[in-house]
C-alpha cells in the first residue's frame, strides 16, 4: 500500500509580551518530527525583549518566521488582526494553530494535526488540556476545560460542531480567505478560533483529534482576575453563535439553574421534599462517578475525579457570577 505524501504545514502562534512563554516552550514547536513545516511567529506590538529574542531565533532556524506589528493608531490593533497577519505571511495552505504559552504533548504533534486525506475536511478540532499546578483556581480552570471539551468535541461527533479552542486547531488558508477571514466579528475582541469555527465548521468538512500525542499543553492563568478577563472575553464571542447554538447552550445552563434552583427550593419545604432532593441530587453524583472519570482520565485530568461533586457546583456558581459580570460590566475587553 503506497505511503500517503504529506503536505506541507504552517504553524502559526501570535506573541504579545510572552518573551519568557516562548524561551520555554516555543523550541517543542519547532522541534516537531515532521518532514516540511514553518513556524511563523506574529510579534504583536511587544517590548519585553520578545523582539529581540525572535530575531535572533529567526537566525538560528531557517522554519521560523516572524511577524512584525508596529503600533499604529489608524486602526485597532488586536489578536485577530496579528491572526490575519500570520496567515497572510503563511505560505502553506494547511495551518495550525496553537499559543505561545502552549507546548505539544509530543514530538509528533503535527502528524496529528496534518491535513487529512479526505479533501473535504477543512477543519480539525484539537484538544488542549492546562498544566496542573497548586490551588483551588488551578482545579477550576481544568474542570471548566474539561466540561468545555467535553461539550464542544462531543457535538462535534455528532455532527455540530460549534466551536474550537485556537491553542489547537487547524484549517486551510483557503477557507479562511473565501469566507473573508474575521470580517464579520472583527469588532469583536475574541473568537479568533471559536466565532470562525461557529460560522463555518460542518458535520462534512469537520473531524477532531483526541490522541494523547495530538493534544497541546497549555500554561493556565494563575489569578482569579486574570480568569475572570479570559471568561468575559469567551461569554461576549458566545453572544454571536448561531442561533441554534445559542439555544442548546443556553438549554444546558437553564437546566443546571433549574437542578440547583429545585434542591435549593426543596431545602425551604417539608422534610419529605428534602429527602427527595437530596435523593436526585445523591443519584445525579452517582451517575457521574460512572461517566466523569472515565473522560476525566482520558482528557488528561485524572486527578479531579475525585473532587468533581464539588467542583461541578463552584464552576456552576463562578459562571453565574460571571455572566452578569459580563453583562453589565465596562465592554472593552483587550486580548492581552
Amino acid at each position: 500500500m503506497p505511503e500517503i505524501a504529506l503536505k506541507p504545514i504552517s504553524v502559526i502562534i501570535c506573541a504579545r509580551n510572552e518573551i519568557r512563554n516562548l524561551e520555554q516552550y516555543l523550541p517543542s514547536v519547532l522541534h516537531q518530527n515532521y518532514p516540511e513545516f514553518e513556524v511563523v511567529v506574529v510579534n504583536d506590538r511587544s517590548w519585553d525583549g520578545t523582539e529581540e529574542f525572535l530575531e535572533a531565533w529567526e537566525k538560528k532556524y531557517d522554519h521560523l518566521k516572524v511577524v512584525k506589528i508596529l503600533d499604529n493608531d489608524k486602526f485597532l490593533a488586536g489578536k485577530k488582526f496579528a491572526v490575519t497577519m500570520g496567515i497572510k505571511a503563511a505560505k502553506y495552505d494547511w495551518l495550525v494553530f496553537t499559543d505561545a504559552d502552549c507546548t505539544p504533548a509530543a514530538n509528533n504533534w503535527l502528524f496529528d494535526m496534518q491535513q487529512p486525506a479526505n479533501e473535504e475536511i477543512d477543519i480539525i478540532l484539537g484538544y488542549s488540556p492546562y498544566l496542573k499546578r497548586k490551588g483551588l483556581l488551578n482545579a477550576l480552570i481544568r474542570f471548566e476545560t474539561f466540561f468545555t471539551a467535553v461539550n464542544y468535541l462531543g457535538f462535534a461527533v455528532k455532527g455540530m460542531p460549534y466551536m474550537g479552542v485556537g491553542r489547537n486547531m487547524a484549517y486551510k488558508k483557503s477557507l479562511f480567505f473565501k469566507n473573508k477571514g474575521f470580517a464579520s466579528h472583527m469588532h469583536i475582541p475574541s473568537g479568533d478560533d471559536d466565532l470562525f469555527v461557529n460560522a463555518h465548521a460542518n458535520k462534512h468538512n469537520t473531524e477532531i483529534r483526541l490522541n494523547q500525542e495530538s493534544h497541546v499543553w497549555s500554561e493556565p492563568n494563575h489569578t482569579w482576575a486574570g480568569y475572570l478577563r479570559q471568561k468575559k472575553r469567551h461569554f461576549g464571542a458566545g453572544k454571536l453563535y448561531k442561533s441554534k447554538h445559542k439555544f442548546i447552550l443556553s438549554l444546558q445552563i437553564v437546566m443546571q439553574f433549574l437542578f440547583y434552583g429545585f434542591f435549593i427550593g426543596c431545602m425551604f419545604l417539608s422534610r419529605e421534599a428534602q429527602f427527595t432532593a437530596g435523593g436526585i441530587l445523591l443519584l445525579s453524583i452517582i451517575i457521574k462517578c460512572f461517566v466523569y472519570p472515565r473522560l476525566l482520565k482520558r482528557l488528561n485530568y485524572g486527578d479531579l475525579r475525585w473532587w468533581f461533586p464539588i467542583l461541578d457546583i463552584l464552576l456552576f456558581l463562578f459562571l453565574t457570577i460571571n455572566g452578569f459580570l459580563a453583562m453589565f460590566g465596562k465592554k472593552k475587553v483587550n486580548w492581552k
